[in-house]
């Protein structure tokens, strides 16, 4: 059903959306959110801050004690962000938090859209319904809602860079460039969107001459505006970068040249599947919809309509096609120059990738706009929604569960974080000992670490983009019998070594093994001496090993929970007067 046009179309459009968040809230503790790169890292960081109150600490003291046996503060984030205060609004209930996060986000995103179409694209009276369908379509896509409105919000600021070169720059669009930064990650898309804007304004001026002068002063004004917000969220990294290094940090050592292979052909195949994929962490989906809705827009459409139509959508291609070649052809340059360029070690050129899908939801605005508000244009918006829902691990995976098809692979929150398993083993070391969490360090095998973190314990080993290289070389000893044995594992750990884990060439990445099937490891060279010299007591194993005394460990006890993804072993490093070494 169309939408009225005497209606406010946002009437149905947030509904819409509250359906498609259904699927995720309705499961309580057993809702599936994302696990790679979110609950295994950003969730449980912005949730130790939070519980924590190490949001806005700083100093060299400024430590966050669960992490790394003392992670320094100024490697996290900024805790000058939206994201952070949510948070710290519920810090002892981090999936509440996570959810109403992931519900802010995707409204704030379908009003971006809509904010943006309502001026430029759709702005006709007859058209807002249309623009509240593609702002639902926008708000749908798949997004890693942690990182905010990194790209969900993207079209606000569109709309702030347009009207500033239109000169109908009013107070909200310059909020919008002040605001963003407080809800966005500036690593992640800050650079980019510079770039961006400011080869907006160059090609501007190229093509108007002194004419766009006054267009390209409010132009940089409101980048400056937007720069200078990011700075000041980000002021615990640019302090460190600019002014007093906090430390040094493990991406000093990473080897760009061991992990990306350079090659003009490998980068080409990254750039083409970014250009028709995207990448996970920024909306990656199948635009097999759109390409349908230009083409029947190309075909209804004759004479200048239709010249129109295919210069602009070929313009938004060769920016998609740009990017995606930026993107796939950077970390290649980076590679090749991290020699001669040693910043390059420390930042991720090819993250350009984030501004993919705007210019993708702009060439369907494209063939709307010419189309009368009819059924048919629904229809074409409505071509690309399955291909943005299939796309969405959180929505389909809960849809399965609630149909009671759920993917044994893919944990719900409460399965992951296992409270009452992860209960057992510290209730018994509590026993045994008198000890609680704070006063003994533990790491974990074929399970993150951030399982134990959530659960109170305090880890030596983490998920982190940032941490000191120093602390990287003393956990290196612990782990290098295994690395000895897998060349694979060398690289990663060497060349990267973010995921600072407890490794087994016999696992090899497999972080997420469940308790079925029953998984044994049969010879684990871990060195339990450095171990306990970096101040290790116990191990967190979801598989079982077959030689444990091999290892310098002995078994306290096997935990299992019927609502557990996992099946825990305990094992304890034995004290050096008892070792059989």
């Amino acid at each position: 059903m169309m939408p009225s046009a005497t209606t406010s179309p946002l009437r149905w459009a947030l509904p819409g959306l509250l359906l498609f968040l259904l699927p995720l809230m309705a499961l309580g503790p057993r809702t599936f959110i994302l696990l790679h790169d979110n609950l295994e890292a950003e969730v449980v960081w912005a949730h130790l801050l939070a519980k924590l109150h190490l949001a806005l600490a700083h100093g060299p003291g400024a430590v966050v004690l669960p992490i790394m046996d003392g992670l320094p503060r100024a490697a996290l984030r900024s805790g000058l962000s939206v994201t952070v205060f949510i948070f710290h609004l519920l810090p002892t209930a981090p999936l509440a938090a996570y959810l109403l996060h992931e519900a802010l986000v995707r409204v704030a995103g379908l009003l971006s859209m809509y904010w943006l179409l309502r001026r430029y694209g759709l702005a006709r009276p007859e058209q807002r319904g249309l623009a509240a369908a593609v702002a639902l379509l926008w708000a749908v896509l798949p997004a890693y809602s942690i990182f905010g409105l990194s790209v969900l919000g993207q079209p606000a600021l569109l709309r702030a860079a347009l009207s500033l070169r239109d000169g109908r720059a009013r107070w909200p669009e310059w909020l919008v460039c002040a605001a963003l930064p407080w809800w966005s990650s500036f690593v992640l898309v800050g650079p980019f969107v510079a770039v961006g804007w400011g080869l907006g304004l160059l090609l501007d001026l190229g093509r108007r001459g002194r004419a766009a002068w006054p267009a390209t002063g409010r132009g940089i004004a409101g980048l400056a505006l937007l720069l200078v917000s990011y700075v000041v969220v980000e002021w615990q990294l640019f302090y460190g970068l600019l002014v007093a290094k906090a430390f040094v940090a493990h991406r000093e050592e990473f080897d760009l040249a061991r992990l990306a292979r350079p090659g003009l052909g490998r980068g080409l195949r990254e750039a083409a599947q970014l250009f028709w994929l995207g990448h996970y962490h920024a909306s990656p989906f199948f635009k097999g919809g759109i390409v349908v809705a230009v083409a029947v827009g190309l075909g209804r459409l004759a004479g200048a309509q239709r010249g129109q139509l295919g210069r602009q959508v070929a313009g938004l291609l060769a920016v998609s096609a740009g990017l995606s070649l930026l993107a796939g052809l950077l970390p290649q340059v980076s590679a090749a120059l991290q020699g001669r360029l040693p910043l390059l070690h420390a930042f991720s050129l090819g993250r350009f990738y984030f501004l993919l899908a705007l210019p993708w939801v702009l060439m369907l605005v494209l063939v709307l706009r010419q189309l009368p508000p009819r059924r048919l244009a629904y229809v074409l918006v409505a071509l690309q929604v399955p291909f943005a829902l299939a796309a969405n691990p959180e929505f389909t995976n809960n849809v399965r569960t609630l149909a009671g098809r759920p993917r044994p692979d893919a944990p719900g929150y409460a399965a992951y974080v296992a409270p009452k398993l992860l209960g057992q083993a510290r209730a018994l070391i509590q026993t045994r000992t008198g000890q609680l969490p704070p006063a003994y360090r533990v790491a974990c095998l074929g399970l993150p670490p951030a399982v134990a973190q959530f659960n109170g314990f305090y880890t030596l080993d983490s998920y982190q983009t940032l941490y000191p290289l120093a602390y990287k070389h003393a956990f290196r000893p612990l782990i290098a019998g295994e690395l000895a044995k897998s060349p694979e594992l060398a690289t990663y750990f060497d060349a990267w070594g973010n995921r600072c884990y407890l490794f087994s060439a016999e696992l090899g990445r497999n972080f997420l093994v469940g308790k079925r099937p029953v998984r044994t490891v049969q010879h684990w060279a871990f060195d339990a001496a450095a171990f306990r010299r970096l101040g290790g007591r116990y191990v967190l194993s979801a598989v079982r090993l077959a030689r444990p005394a091999e290892s310098g460990l002995r078994l306290l006890g096997v935990f299992d929970d019927s609502e557990a993804y996992w099946r825990l072993h305990l094992y304890e490093v034995v004290p050096p007067a008892t070792s059989s070494h």
